[in-house]
């Protein structure tokens, strides 16, 4: 450091304590930064770079934000993964005895970001403390705006940890080496970055513990569960520098205590966000958010996360759902009372931060007045768990009584400004406030008894910081002026400033009845938050169980608004759903009717369903919509079903859509691959395994021996439950060989005049996937489905089977028409059968279907030329499986022929 100025030693003196983070270093209005760290300040924050002297004949590099607006910047730096570290000024400039003395109070990171305008009122921001020993991995994570702190431990496994970390989505991680590693892994697995702290054994671990959680008794077994809490608790405390009194209570948890989702399950389900662009919109949260408070909606997103296994603690949550579910008037009431609560969580972080300003304590003060109104309504409701949830309800009224006596109704947002404290409820205090206006109302009437003497109107009374009071007179009235009664203050271009004894007097009762107004305010409310921060652990129970009832009262009002149902519960295996519907999508197709569709899985009748069928028939949708509707059971929602007997599932897999692991150096077939060994290793007899397109991605012979090798192992090894859908149409014959197997496909109607997808599974299997007919609905190029159509039918498949002919591809407006429902006489859709099975969708139903009369002419064009198509159709007429057709799809089909032979018109 030699060589430079006092002041750069000082900041370079700092700057080895902020280690990795920038320094916002404070030099009067602005935070000043120095060095590499105004290189990258410059660079991120698109702030102009400059330069200063610090002693040294080069000038170092230099860059500034003001005081007042830094909490943006600060914000911008973190969001992109930095850690930020504010010094300021912790000595009164002009007591200082050279350099003014500067500290680092507190270091802002992306797990620690406080300020409401950086976080997103539904959702939590956790930062995760972790340890590794013996096998055994320990997580904590804790959002410090909430004071919420969850603790487990488990297997150290990077699939374990990975499940874990998509309960909580961490912005920042603190460990040892060994343990970031596996957090790291685990996080790019899941496709988000984590901005990883390095931190080894803290000096006497035990010691803090008892003084952050007075009250938690820690067991031998729960070792490396301490060790997270530890490493965490030290960083927090090393970055906030600060008490975090309301970290009190750790919320212990085994995984075990929750359905098992890994990362691509909670993907490919959309739980709280989409596949395409990570919305929240089109997921099963936006869905199922009806809540009224933030912190409601952050409960019901954990409660998604983590679906319960307990089915006396789910029974409860159905219960409370069934009794808002059928009192519509008092559920309005309780939303009502709901929306006028503020976030109890975030207001108790602030107060515990000492951040919290009047304005909160009245948003505080509010919520709690409402907490009697909820009680009312959770006990006229008459159920179990809400007359429970009542009884539990604090409504703290000392704590709501005390800031309605001392805080004024409109307060300022500082809270080193005056009006903070109401009239009457400190004496010192109204009687400065008394002094304060009768100064001032005596400085108006020597303004206006100081014009009457001198006869001079434009003298005026005015104050400013450096002088205080003064009579101003202009230079054109000072002749007038009264010998030896004014003495001299200050001298302008066009005035005198002058001041009397009486005025000076004045003016100091006057500036010390302010000064020791606002100090004294200041004093006052600091005490009541100090009080009120003792009352922390009361205010965070209470917040906890308004999150839960307005949780519940969220998934009431969407079952209901929705037409969901109770599930029941199957004693043992099997699962019945009658009239299932995928949520998600009956929501946003609102005004089509849902064909819904039914799924029995069971250890008699078959537990393993291998779905077949054409692609964009819904066999995808059909397969997430029986998982949802276990979720959404286990988390004590009702479900879209007319009936639903459901067993309690432990485990979901999903395997669905191609995904592909680039920086891995993974496949999409390999990623397919290493997904199913997973579901090899972890899925038992009561878990759900859903896969779509088993086997794709390598040779057909190779993946029909995968998928049916895999199959074989789930109907044989683990006995679980589980819908296959696949485009191998050879594994039909499964059904006579596994017990256990099932046949299903989607309901088609195809003639010569087009294909419509019926959305409607049946049993059996089908024998096409209609791909090129999508490519055609797809828009590839007429030229490339034609060529497509000859080389199937050349290749000796059947090209009526796979599409309506391969002579001329449907125009646009073909394609237009047929996204329109065929009307018959009253406005409804024409009913369409399948040739797989006796069905008829509903009317009113939307369809896909193509017509295709060009094709058909041209088919009885051939039919007629040199050339007789009749061995193609008696081709056809040796393929077709007579027993599984209805006598009027028989004579459809005859229909058909006989057009395709002699011409339509003919």
């Amino acid at each position: 450091m030699a060589g430079y100025t006092p002041m750069m030693q000082q900041y370079l003196s700092v700057k080895e304590e902020a280690k990795d983070a920038l320094l916002f270093f404070r030099l009067g209005d602005f935070y000043e930064m120095f060095f590499d760290d105004a290189l990258t300040a410059a660079r991120e924050l698109e702030i102009t770079l400059t330069g200063r002297g610090a002693g040294l004949e080069e000038r170092i590099p230099m860059c500034g934000v003001p005081h007042h607006s830094a909490e943006g910047y600060i914000a911008k730096l973190v969001e992109k993964g930095y850690k930020v570290a504010i010094c300021e000024q912790v000595e009164d400039p002009k007591a200082a005895k050279g350099v003014v003395k500067r500290e680092i109070v507190r270091i802002v990171t992306p797990g620690t970001v406080m300020e409401a305008k950086s976080l997103g009122e539904t959702a939590n921001n956790f930062i995760v403390g972790a340890a590794e020993q013996e096998g055994r991995f320990g997580l904590a994570a804790c959002d410090l705006t909430t004071g919420e702190l969850y603790v487990t431990s488990f297997a150290a496994t990077v699939e374990a940890v990975k499940n874990e970390l998509n309960v909580y989505r961490p912005a920042e991680g603190v460990g040892d080496a060994r343990s970031l590693a596996l957090l790291d892994e685990a996080s790019r697995a899941s496709g988000r970055a984590l901005v990883a702290t390095v931190r080894g054994q803290s000096d006497a671990p035990d010691a803090k513990l008892a003084a952050q959680f007075p009250e938690e008794r820690w067991d031998a077994h729960e070792a490396v569960s301490k060790l997270a809490v530890a490493r965490l608790a030290d960083y927090l405390g090393e970055t906030q520098k600060r008490s975090l009194a309301h970290l009190r209570a750790v919320k212990r948890y085994d995984p075990q205590q929750f359905m098992a989702l890994d990362a691509f399950t909670r993907r490919n389900l959309e739980l709280t966000e989409t596949v395409r662009d990570r919305s929240r919109k089109g997921s099963l949260l936006w869905l199922l958010d009806r809540t009224r408070t933030a912190m409601g909606a952050r409960q019901l997103r954990r409660w998604i996360d983590q679906p319960l296994l307990d089915r006396a603690a789910i029974d409860g949550r159905l219960d409370a759902v069934e009794a808002l579910h059928g009192n519509w008037m008092l559920r309005q009431e309780l939303r009502d009372a709901l929306a006028d609560i503020y976030d109890l969580e975030r207001l108790v972080g602030r107060i515990a931060y000492g951040t919290a300003n009047a304005r909160d304590l009245n948003a505080l003060g509010a919520s709690l007045s409402r907490i009697p109104m909820l009680k009312d309504i959770c006990a006229e409701l008459g159920s179990g768990p809400l007359s429970a949830l009542a009884d539990a309800l604090d409504a703290c009224e000392d704590i709501g009584q005390a800031v309605a006596a001392a805080i004024a109704e409109e307060p300022p947002v500082s809270v080193r400004e005056g009006g903070l404290i109401r009239s009457g409820y400190h004496e010192r205090l109204d009687e400065l406030r008394e002094a304060s206006k009768n100064g001032k109302t005596w400085i108006a009437e020597l303004e206006r008894r100081e014009r009457e003497a001198t006869g001079i109107k434009s003298l005026k009374v005015g104050f400013n910081k450096v002088f205080g009071y003064y009579l101003e007179v202009t230079r054109a009235n000072l002749g007038t002026l009264p010998e030896g009664r004014y003495e001299r203050k200050q001298t302008l271009a066009n005035a005198e400033r002058y001041v009397t004894p009486e005025l000076k007097e004045k003016e100091a009762l006057i500036l010390e009845a302010e000064d020791r107004m606002v100090d004294l305010e200041y004093e006052l409310f600091a005490a009541l938050r100090d009080d009120i921060a003792l009352q922390i652990p009361r205010l965070q129970r209470l917040a906890e169980r308004v999150a839960s009832l307005d949780a519940l009262q969220s998934l009431a009002e969407a079952s209901a608004e929705r037409r969901y149902v109770r599930p029941v519960w199957s004693d043992g295996y099997d699962l019945h759903v009658e009239g299932g519907r995928h949520p998600v999508v009956e929501a946003v197709t609102e005004g089509a009717a849902y064909i819904s569709n039914d799924a029995s899985l069971t250890r008699e009748g078959g537990a393993i369903l291998l779905i077949t069928g054409p692609n964009m028939a819904g066999k995808s949708t059909y397969m997430r919509q029986v998982a949802m509707i276990c979720i959404m059971a286990q988390i004590g929602c009702f479900v879209p079903a007319a009936r639903a007997e459901l067993p309690i599932v432990d485990r979901i897999f999903t395997r669905i859509g191609a995904a592909d692991d680039l920086v891995g150096g993974q496949s999409t077939f390999m990623v397919e691959m290493k997904d199913i060994q997973i579901m090899t290793e972890q899925a038992t007899a009561r878990s759900l395994v859903i896969i779509d397109e088993l086997g794709r991605g390598t040779s057909t012979d190779e993946g029909m021996a995968i998928a049916q090798a895999v199959i074989e192992y789930v109907h044989d090894r683990i006995g679980c439950k589980a819908l296959v859908s696949t485009h191998y149409h050879e594994l039909a014959h499964l059904e006579e060989t596994l017990a256990g197997l099932r046949n299903g496909c989607m309901a088609v109607k195809e003639s010569a005049d087009g294909v419509t997808f019926l959305r409607k599974l049946v049993p059996g299997a089908a024998d096409s996937s209609y791909g090129i007919y999508c490519a055609q609905l797809a828009g590839l190029p007429d030229s490339i489905v034609t060529r497509a159509y000859g080389l199937l039918e050349s290749a000796g498949a059947e090209p009526g089977r796979s599409a309506p002919g391969p002579q001329e591809a449907p125009s646009g407006e073909a394609l237009a028409a047929a996204a329109e429902p065929r009307r018959e006489q009253g406005g409804q859709t024409a009913a369409a059968v399948s040739p797989q099975a006796d069905y008829a969708p509903s009317p009113g139903i939307l369809q896909l279907s193509m017509f295709e009369e060009s094709a058909a002419a041209d088919e009885a064009k051939r039919a007629r030329s040199k050339y007789p198509e009749s061995d193609k159709l008696l081709d056809k007429l040796k393929k077709l499986d007579i027993m599984r057709m209805t006598p009027l799809q028989a004579m459809e089909w005859l229909n058909d022929a006989r057009n395709h032979l002699i011409g339509k018109g003919d």
